[in-house]
């Protein structure tokens, strides 16, 4: 068999188990280091690259994989269990070349160039969209971020905010408006390298701490005339409704956020065997009340689990979820996940609040799903309108 005719054949195949576990417990090892320092696991990245996971969801014409959602939230689930900080960083590139979008809207040769770069660099991109003043756009509102023309295309000026991954990308895919009369509105693609950047470390979180979700500062940034590659009117982003990137968007966090939860029960379960008490004279695991919170873990940990796998296979068969029945999906498994790892803080008492043990960071990464778009108030509120309108 050629060379060629093997990539092709390892491209078609699943990512092995094997290979996930392996990640897995790799990545575990080093998390709490990446958690009290605070930076970018670049070391996970380049682990990622040497199994080419980077370029898992670019299209095979492009030389990635061209995985969809399904194969993606393995490799999200197990990287996750390992490092969640990495997954979430990892999870913004996959949902770029995911979606056939990006051709139809952004120029070709540009989207050409990005993702040829993730399926054989450490190249990664995220979105920048939160700003001081306007908070997240998915609340409404206009950007202050600005682009202004320039003989050679455009020069954006501007700060952005909880900036996933920011000292570890290549691109960003920065939310800004035009200077024009009547402001346009969408997506400029900034080199990370482009003069006119620094980064403010201002990410100092509870939990997610790897995630280096610092303030990115723009002053006259270049952007060549192609790389404002999808600007529309504020109108028409309102009415655009895009079922697939729903679901990525909330799957993701959900598997992420889930695989953490996992991750305390599998310690916790070690814990509650191992530990004897000497006026018990039985590990812990033998008590019936023990053993009841346990179950509840495992209830809601197993609801988890059916969610996201129905919504995952539906979204791959071409019929995915409507917008509320996926964010549902979203506030359930997140609030499922939060729940379990609390739980093991009651069984737990002074041990699982203990720096030296893991239960605790899982604790600060799981809560850090509530602060992800869409939030439980604004799933609940358009779920209920919804309701009303039937």
């Amino acid at each position: 068999m050629s060379n060629a005719a093997a990539t092709q054949l390892s491209a078609d195949l699943p990512i092995s188990q094997g290979v996930l576990d392996g990640l897995t417990a790799k990545f575990a090892a080093s998390a709490e280091e990446y958690d009290r320092l605070g930076v970018f696991p670049r070391a996970n990245f380049e682990e990622l690259q040497r199994h080419d996971l980077i370029g898992l969801t670019v299209a095979k014409e492009y030389g990635g994989r061209g995985a969809r959602l399904g194969e993606a939230l393995r490799v999200l689930r197990a990287v996750a269990k390992g490092e969640p900080s990495t997954a979430l960083i990892l999870f913004m590139t996959y949902a770029y070349h995911s979606s056939p979008t990006r051709v139809a809207t952004w120029p070709e040769h540009v989207y050409a160039k990005i993702a040829r770069e993730a399926a054989g660099e450490i190249s990664l991109i995220g979105g920048l969209r939160v700003e001081p003043e306007l908070g997240t756009p998915v609340r409404g509102g206009m950007p202050k971020t600005e682009a202004r023309r320039t003989p050679q295309g455009w020069s954006l000026t501007g700060n952005k905010i909880y900036s996933t991954g920011s000292t570890g990308l290549r691109w960003f895919g920065v939310w800004a408006k035009t200077d024009e009369p009547e402001p346009r509105v969408g997506t400029f693609l900034v080199r990370s390298d482009s003069p006119g950047i620094r980064i403010e470390p201002a990410w100092d979180h509870l939990g997610m701490r790897a995630s280096v979700s610092h303030e990115v500062v723009f002053e006259n940034t270049p952007v060549p005339e192609d790389h404002a590659v999808d600007i529309r009117a504020p109108s028409a982003w309102a009415k655009l409704g895009d079922a697939a990137a729903a679901s990525w968007f909330s799957l993701a966090t959900a598997t992420i956020y889930d695989a953490v939860a996992h991750s305390a029960r599998d310690w916790l379960a070690g814990y509650l065997k191992q530990r004897v008490p000497t006026n018990l004279g039985a590990a812990l695991a033998t008590l019936p009340r023990v053993q009841e919170k346990f179950g509840e873990i495992e209830a809601r940990l197993y609801q988890n689990r059916v969610l996201i796998a129905d919504a995952a296979k539906r979204a791959d068969a071409g019929l995915p979820l409507t917008g509320h029945e996926v964010n549902l999906v979203k506030y359930h498994t997140t609030n499922n996940a939060i729940r379990a790892v609390e739980i093991g803080l009651e069984l737990t008492g002074n041990p699982g609040i203990s720096r030296k043990n893991p239960l605790e960071r899982h604790y600060r990464d799981v809560l850090c799903s509530r602060v992800h778009s869409p939030q439980n108030d604004t799933i609940l509120s358009g779920v209920g309108r919804s309701a009303f309108a039937l």
